[in-house]
């Protein structure tokens, strides 16, 4: 459906009905955008191994919403422009030069 492969902002929720996990990283994943994700389970293992399989560039698990100023933000594919917030934000505005030199 499109709703599910449209980057959606607002407070909207799509379910669905899946019988593995093979099934709903295909779904999560059959999309342009990859800005964010939530998996809500009792299963904490589960979600660390889907979480690892998802093209998205936060994962909430039982939660949604929630970030850190030290975790980087931002998305895969076509969602964002790069990370924001933790280390990997500040590198976005450094330029890195190497310089060897031999005596």
């Amino acid at each position: 459906m499109e709703i599910g492969r449209e980057e959606v902002f607002g407070p909207v929720i799509s379910l669905y009905r899946y019988d593995d996990l093979e099934e709903v990283v295909a779904l999560a994943n059959d999309s342009d955008y990859g800005l964010a994700a939530s998996i809500w389970t009792n299963d904490l293992a589960a979600m660390h191994r889907l979480a690892s399989r998802l093209s998205s560039g936060v994962v909430w698990g039982n939660c949604h919403g929630g970030l850190d100023v030290s975790m980087p933000f931002g998305g895969f594919k076509q969602s964002g422009l790069g990370r924001e917030g933790g280390s990997d934000g500040i590198h976005a505005y450094l330029e890195t030069k190497s310089v060897m030199i031999q005596l």
